[in-house]
Formats: C-alpha cells, structure tokens, sequence
C-alpha cells in the first residue's frame, strides 16, 4: 500500500473518528451540567451544617461569658466580646437572647430592631444588597445553670457565606476538569482504538486477500471478520475476474503470446502433457508403407498448439500399428513429422509413448473410462458398466503412466497437464512422487451432479485421485459446481465455496473453468476463392448439383452426438417442406471410434439403417435426385474436414450432451467469407459461448427441423452479422487463451509456493533436499515386443 493511500486511508479514518467524537462530548458535556445541578445544592447543604456545627462550637465557648453576664445583669463586656467575634469576616453578626427572649447583648453589626425572634437572614438581606444569599443564620441554646432544669439563653449567629461558596465553586472547577479530562481521555482512547481496529481489519482482510492461511490451515480468521468472508471473497472473486476479462481482450492471443508468456512466468519450468490419445498416430499400410494420421480429437486439437507453443514432453499411450517401430530405445519420437524435404515443421517436441497390453487396454480404456465413467458423465441415457477386472486395469494402467511421467521428469517440479477421464487416479500418484510437481489436470467432459456420480462403486477414489491436483479444470461453471457438490457429499474435505477450491489431506485443489477453444488462423487473401474451390471439389466428388444446398456434421461415432436425431430432424425437414427434396443433402463424417464396445456396434448400426431408410424413401418420392443423406464413416485428415467445412452452407451440431464440442467452433473458424449458418445444441458448452447459433434441443425433431429450415432461407445478411460476431469471439477466446489462463494461474500458484518454501527454508537450518527417482527405461522391454 503506498503512502499516498495510507495517508488518505488515515484522514478517512480521522473524520469517522471526529464523528464518533462531537456526539461522545455533547453527552460528556450534557452529564456534567446535571452533575454540576444536582451537586450545587448539596454542596450548599453541607456548608449550612458545616456552619451550624462552627456555630455550636462557638456558643460552647461563650457559656461561662454569657452565665456571668446575665447573672450579674452586666451586658459590656459580653458586648465588646461579640465585637470580638464579628472581627472574624466569616461571622456577620452575634447577638445573645436571655431565657425570656429578649435581646440582652449584641454586635455593632446586628440590627437591635430584629429581636430574638425574626428572621434575620431576610433582615440583613434588606439592609444590602442580596445578602439574604450571604448569610446564613444559626441559633445555640446556651444554659444559664449547671442544674439540668437550668433556663436556657440563646445565641444568634449570623455567619457569612463567601467561604463556602469558593469551596463551592472550587468543587465545581474540580468537576469541570475531571469531565474536561475524561472526554479527552476517552476521545484519545476511540482514536488508538478505532486506528487498532482499522489496522487489525486490514490485516485480516490482507490474510483473506492472500488466502496463504486458508491454504496452509496455519492461521484463523478472526471472528470478527468471519461474516464478511464470503462477500469479501466474492468481491475479490468478482476483481480478479474482471481484471482477467481486461487482461484477456486486450492481448492478442497468439503461439508468441503464449511463448512471451512462458519464458515470463514459467521460464525454465519443465511442460509435460499426458493424455490417453497420442497427437500423431504411425500406421503400418498393406504395402508396408509407413502412414501419420492425426486423430480427430477435440482434445488433440486443442492441446497439440499448446504443445508446439511450450515445447516439452507429450506421455501417451502408442496405439499406432507402427508406432513402436518408429521410436528410439525410450519410446521417444520428435514430432510434428518432417515435411517431404526433411525439414522439422516448428514447434516440435517429444512424444513419449506408452505401451499397453491388449487386456490392459481392453479393460482401462474400453471397459473403466468408456464403458463407465463416459457414460456415467454424459446424460444421453446409456447405462454405464462397472467390473472389478475393469477398475483393477485402471488403477493399473494409471500407476504405469505415474512411471512414465517420473522418468521423464528432469526437474522435482515439473508443470504437469493431465488430460481428460482416463487418468482420474493419476494426480494423486504423481503428488505422492512428486510433491513439488504443479499439476493441471484438465476434464474435458461434462461432471455429473453428486447423485449421479454416486452410481460409480470407486467414487470416492476418482474424486480422490482428482484432488491430487493444483488446478483442476472444466469447461463450465456448472461442471465446476457439480464436482464440488459431488466432493461435498462424499469426501471429508473442508470446501471454500467463495473461491472454488478444497483442501484435502492439507493439499488445496483449486477448481476453475476453461472454456476450450481452438487454434485461430486469419483469414486468407483468396478466401473467396478457396470456398469456391472447396464447394465445386466437394459436390463434384459427391456427385451433386453446383447450386445444391449443402449441410455438414462431423463427428466420431459416438452416442453423445445425437446423430440419429439430426438424420430425423433432415427427414422431418424433407417430409415438412418437400420443396427441399432433391435440393439439400447432408453430409455425416462419422470416425469410427470404440469399435469393439457392443454400445457402439448398436450405434453404428443405428445410424447406417436411418440413413440407408431416409435414402430409399426418398428416391421413391423424387427418382434420380441426390440422396439426402451421405454417410461416411470413416477418418477423415483435418484438410478433408476444412474442405467440407468451406463447401457447405451450414453445419449441425446436435450433441445430447457435451463437455464444449470443438466442432461448432471449428465451423465458424473455416467460414472466412463469414457466411453460412450454425445449428447448436444447447446442450454442449459451446452454447454459452456462441450466442449467435440457431440454440437448439435436439431432443426436440420439430425445433431442429425448423433451425435447419431457417439455416437454408436465412439472408447473407444475417448470416454475416451472425458469424462476424461469432468469429470475432474466437479471435479473443481462442486456444492460446485457454492455455494461457491455466498456465498463468499455475504459474501464480509456483510463485506463492516458492515464497512459502523460502519462509521455510529461513526458519529451518536444514531443510531437506529433493532426491530425484533414479531414471530407467520403462516399457522397453514392451517396446522391443511390439517391434518384434
């Protein structure tokens, strides 16, 4: 905090404080007049009885005098001793009154008029001026005799007031300054205590600013500020988010950003990616050719540009036919391939491959991760399958990849990125290995609400093997509060929900969503020409009409796609509004994928009968038209997707439910003349994001039918309006701003590690020194099989 807003956070302070003041010393103020009220007659009462009882020890002094000179009938001389006595400024007057109430001897100063019996307080009051608040008048009965039946004579003492009154006002001086001296006590005393509180609120709220006690359980907060911890925590929430959203749109997102970035906050930091699917496949062909296929994955999509961006290790696992016979000794291969001229493309980095048994496989990657939890976490009513064999090859195959990422690890505190479901248990095996590792795990399905998830028998230990995790990712917020519902049921854990993150076992998991997105290229000079090119190449090969409406879905062969549905929502559309027939046709890309699960074969075929009946029941209505659905299941390179992207008029993605679907963005990112139309389900992830799509339920056949009839008819003007803003979304929001926003709350949280390990470090003498495992090559026995 600078001194410019100390200063000005202190004079805030001080008009409080003076605002809490003026009030305390108008009450102070207020309490010392009614004192001083109430105290002025009883100091009155108490000089009137002092007087009284100096009058009394006066008429004991005067008794022998006055017995004298009543008995010898001689007033003179008692006289002259009352003159005496009036000498003293504290007396006004003496006069003595024999036993019949008559005046027998009095001072010079007393009015002979007045007698015994008057009032003579009120007499001498006539005389001067005010005296009747002067005087005070006492009457002492004398004894004449020693004899108890004596008669009595009486003395009149007029005493004067002055003195009581300055002791009067000298007790109300006395008053006033105590009062004087308590206010500036207690204003003094609201000024240290309001600038204690006020430091001792900043420093709590500092504490919650930093969260390091919330992290490290070290410190409490104050009870005080415990009730404003969640507004607290959400307006710092709301901050970081907006200073995130700035930062975010006013950089340019792109591989030099994301470098820049790197070599800023995390240089020298060892990247390593582990994923189930490798980012480029070597298949053996029948003439014994060696062929790279690049799978078509949203997840290879997405981190591959990462990858060339940051260099580093890419740990997958080797499907390829021949992929073993294309590594060196440690199952390692630089990759992207070399173009023709033998030239590195830029950005390469290593593949570090895994290999796995066929019951391994079969029982990790098609039974646990396939059979089970990608049902379990997709609502697309396909009952998930759990066996024990499956669960036991899991934990299995995860404890062979914690092997893996081991060796490969040059450093004790590797930035590590976990990819997707397959690898639930690893974080927590690598935290145990690794503890100073920083590990991103990244979830790129949807997560189901706690009552769903608690179908899967090994729960607890998925959530488990998650919050081995720094940071754990999803694509939505939703999913992000699904989990922690789903930890909150079944875990005991301490979970913050004003900043989204658990600490488990001392470890803290933050949880955060990152929308995924794509890489974003600009567009060409010629795009007009190359959509040209792409729609005359692709009806030309597919045998339709120049003018032929064209439609496109790209998919694997999943039943999370709604595939079927859309191949109905075309059939309604053509049986709705037949003057489509003949005119439109859609084309499906469907990769084959999962092949060997029974719930696959049933979808395949599925979707070969629907189109096949489409097919035939409209050649029927209108004979030698082109068919209205084209099929084609098979892999197809990312040119091939680009160039049907290009060639058609409108894209359907119709996903039952889905983590973001890549697809959709894909789509927009190809449509450089900024034309064409884009039907969105709202139930993938990228529906939150792409406002502009024609949002539908595909569950709904009329409402998709009508979207698809709307894409045909809709004017170019709407459709560049629409995709303008679409695609300038994915400039701002592209991959590199995916990977940027992980990376940096990565690199955040090093920097608040390496401040604690440096704390520790100086109040410790010996801090302990990190033995990296001794490094080997794994899985080359296995390496040299499947070269065999």
């Amino acid at each position: 905090m600078s001194a410019s807003s100390v200063r000005g956070a202190w004079m805030r302070m001080l008009r409080w404080s003076v605002v809490f003041i003026l009030p305390l010393l108008a009450v102070i103020a207020l309490l010392s007049a009614i004192v001083l009220n109430l105290v002025h007659p009883l100091l009155l009462n108490w000089a009137d009885r002092d007087l009284d009882e100096r009058a009394l020890l006066l008429g004991q002094a005067m008794v022998d005098p006055v017995q004298v000179a009543i008995r010898t009938g001689e007033p003179a001389g008692l006289t002259s001793r009352l003159n005496a006595l009036t000498q003293d400024q504290r007396l006004m007057a003496v006069a003595v009154c024999d036993s019949h109430r008559q005046l027998f001897a009095w001072s010079q100063t007393y009015p002979v008029t007045l007698g015994c019996a008057g009032d003579v307080s009120r007499d001498l009051g006539k005389q001067g001026q005010n005296r009747e608040l002067e005087a005070h008048v006492s009457q002492v009965a004398l004894p004449l005799s020693a004899s108890p039946n004596a008669d009595m004579a009486r003395m009149v003492v007029v005493h004067s007031r002055h003195a009581a009154w300055r002791r009067g006002e000298q007790t109300q001086r006395y008053v006033i300054w105590v009062f004087a001296a308590l206010g500036l006590c207690l204003a003094a005393m609201l000024l240290l205590m309001a600038n204690w509180s006020w430091r001792y609120w900043v420093s709590g709220v500092r504490r919650i600013l930093h969260e390091d006690h919330v992290a490290q359980g070290q410190q409490r907060t104050a009870p005080e500020i415990e009730p404003l911890l969640p507004d607290l925590r959400r307006l710092l929430r709301s901050v970081h988010e907006d200073r995130r959203i700035l930062k975010d749109t006013t950089i340019e997102w792109r591989p030099e950003t994301l470098k820049l970035l790197l070599r800023e906050h995390l240089f020298g930091d060892e990247m390593i990616v582990v994923s189930n699917r490798e980012p480029y496949i070597h298949q053996r062909q029948a003439d014994g050719s060696i062929r790279v296929e690049r799978p078509a994955s949203g997840l290879v999509t997405a981190v591959e540009p990462v990858m060339r961006a940051c260099s580093g290790i890419w740990v997958a696992h080797g499907s390829g036919s021949a992929d073993a016979d294309v590594v060196d000794a440690r199952s390692r291969i630089q990759v992207p391939p070399q173009s023709h001229d033998g030239v590195p493309e830029p950005g390469a980095y290593t593949l570090r491959r895994v290999w796995l048994s066929p019951q391994e496989e079969q029982g990790y990657y098609f039974g646990f991760a396939n059979e089970g939890l990608w049902p379990l976490c997709h609502i697309a009513h396909e009952r998930p399958v759990f066996r024990d064999s499956d669960w036991m090859q899991y934990q299995a195959v995860n404890a062979k990849f914690a092997d893996a990422v081991v060796a490969e690890a040059r450093s004790p505190n590797p930035v590590i990125l976990v990819q997707d479901y397959h690898f639930a248990l690893l974080p927590k095996l690598l935290r145990e290995r690794l503890p100073q590792a920083t590990i991103l795990t990244f979830w790129h399905i949807p997560w189901p609400n706690a009552e769903s998830f608690g179908i899967c028998p090994w729960g607890r230990h998925i959530i488990e093997g998650l919050l081995g995790s720094t940071i754990l990712g999803f694509h939505t917020r939703y999913h992000c509060q699904n989990f922690l519902e789903s930890v909150d049921r079944f875990m005991e854990s301490r979970i913050s929900r004003e900043d989204d993150s658990v600490i488990f076992q001392g470890q803290r998991t933050k949880v955060r969503d990152y929308p995924i997105s794509i890489h974003w290229t600009p567009p060409p000079d010629n795009a007009q020409a190359l959509k040209m090119q792409a729609r005359s190449a692709v009806r030309l090969r597919h045998g339709l009409p120049s003018e032929h409406k064209l439609g496109i879905g790209v998919d694997r062969l999943d039943y999370t796609k709604g595939i079927v549905e859309r191949l109905l929502a075309v059939e309604h559309l053509l049986e709705t509004r037949p003057e489509w027939v003949g005119r439109f046709t859609f084309i499906q890309i469907a990769a084959p994928t999962r092949s060997t699960l029974d719930a696959y074969k049933r979808l395949e075929a599925s979707v070969r009968e629907h189109a096949a009946r489409i097919n035939d029941r409209f050649a029927q209505v209108a004979p030698g038209s082109p068919p209205p659905i084209i099929l084609l299941i098979e892999h197809h390179d990312s040119r091939s997707v680009t160039e049907h992207y290009r060639a058609a008029d409108l894209a359907m993605v119709t996903s039952l439910h889905d983590g973001m679907n890549l697809v959709a963005k894909e789509f927009v990112a190809a449509r450089d003349t900024e034309d064409g139309g884009l039907i969105l389900s709202r139930f993938a992830g990228a529906a939150s994001e792409l406002y502009e799509a024609l949002v539908v339920n595909p569950y709904h056949i009329g409402q998709t039918t009508d979207a698809l009839h709307r894409a045909l008819t809709m004017s170019r003007a709407e459709q560049q309006e629409r995709m303008r803003a679409m695609r300038q979304r994915l400039v701002d929001f592209n991959i590199y701003r995916w990977a940027g926003r992980m990376l940096l709350d990565a690199a955040d949280e090093r920097q608040r590690i390496r401040v604690h390990n440096r704390i520790v470090q100086v109040a410790s003498p010996a801090p302990k020194r990190f033995h990296m495992p001794r490094r080997h090559n794994l899985d080359e026995s296995g390496a040299r099989q499947r070269r065999a």
